[in-house]
């Protein structure tokens, strides 16, 4: 293990191998917001486009990965940090070729990871990880240690948000503490982007995007971007209640869209100018 445990006051400290891919993390202050159906149907997009996509559930104490994706996993991270099995041998392979590394639910004990398990656990993840092109994690919501330490172990941080007022100030509070662990760390942490899903119209959605900025503006000289909005749509309910990502279809009108552009900006960050800028036919929609 090469990792560089700190005191409990500090964020994870693990090296990352030079080659190893970009970790792009979903997260969010509250729950419900969406957050692990985006990263499942970002996932899946990615993955037709022909990228090698990892997609990590590190909700380690309530994971639901599994469950959206309809999979069922012999082995899952809890498995891998107690010894019973390799990290490696949790991945099952997902929807559009998707490999899918799963975590349990119901132990509370996994909720509570320390700083050494939590360093073991990306060290791990990071060797595993090096065989994809991108890495796509979801995790917890809320600012446990679990939360800013995988914050700290991505690349692009993502916090999706609703429209909703307790959404918003949960997201502002997950920021918050995301920037009070880079001073307390005295490391420069970027700042994460945002995504408002379930909005009502892109208009709703940049006035949210532009009201969480400027608060972050004005008590933390910070300005996170936009990287995209999802509808609120009936089709994105079924596809949830059915267990199939309606990234699998060919598509399905605004939230497809609106996926297929949150996607081409992931591949911008994570692997250079995109293959297509857009799929065909995807116009007007979204940002």
């Amino acid at each position: 293990m090469n990792a560089l445990v700190e005191a409990p006051s500090k964020g994870l400290r693990v090296r990352k191998p030079a080659d190893a891919p970009p970790i792009v993390l979903f997260t969010g202050g509250k729950g419900g917001v969406g957050k692990t159906l985006l990263a499942a149907n970002t996932a899946i997009e990615l993955a037709k486009r022909a990228h090698r996509v990892l997609l990590v559930d590190l909700d380690l104490g309530l994971a639901d990965l599994d469950v959206v994706l309809k999979l069922s996993a012999r082995h899952t991270i809890e498995d891998a940090l107690h010894g019973r099995a390799k990290l490696a041998d949790c991945v099952v392979r997902g929807p559009a070729g998707v490999s899918v590394l799963a975590a349990g639910s119901g132990t509370p004990g996994m909720a509570r990871l320390d700083a050494g398990q939590r360093a073991q656990l990306f060290t791990e993840l990071f060797e595993l990880a090096r065989g994809y092109d991108v890495v796509v994690a979801d995790s917890a919501a809320g600012i446990g240690p679990d939360v800013l330490d995988a914050c700290l172990a991505a690349d692009h941080v993502f916090v999706v948000t609703t429209p909703e007022p307790a959404a918003l100030t949960d997201a502002y509070g997950l920021i918050k503490a995301l920037h009070a662990q880079s001073e307390r760390d005295g490391r420069e942490v970027p700042t994460p982007e945002l995504v408002v899903n379930q909005s009502r119209s892109v208009e709703e959605a940049e006035f949210t995007a532009a009201k969480l900025r400027s608060v972050c503006e004005r008590f933390l000289a910070r300005s996170p971007r936009s990287a995209g909005w999802m509808p609120s749509s009936p089709a994105v309910a079924r596809s949830a209640a059915s267990q199939r990502p309606f990234a699998l279809d060919a598509d399905t009108g605004l939230p497809w869209s609106c996926l297929a552009r949150l996607a081409t900006r992931l591949e911008r960050l994570c692997l250079g100018p995109a293959v297509n800028a857009l799929p065909q036919g995807v116009t007007g929609h979204g940002r």
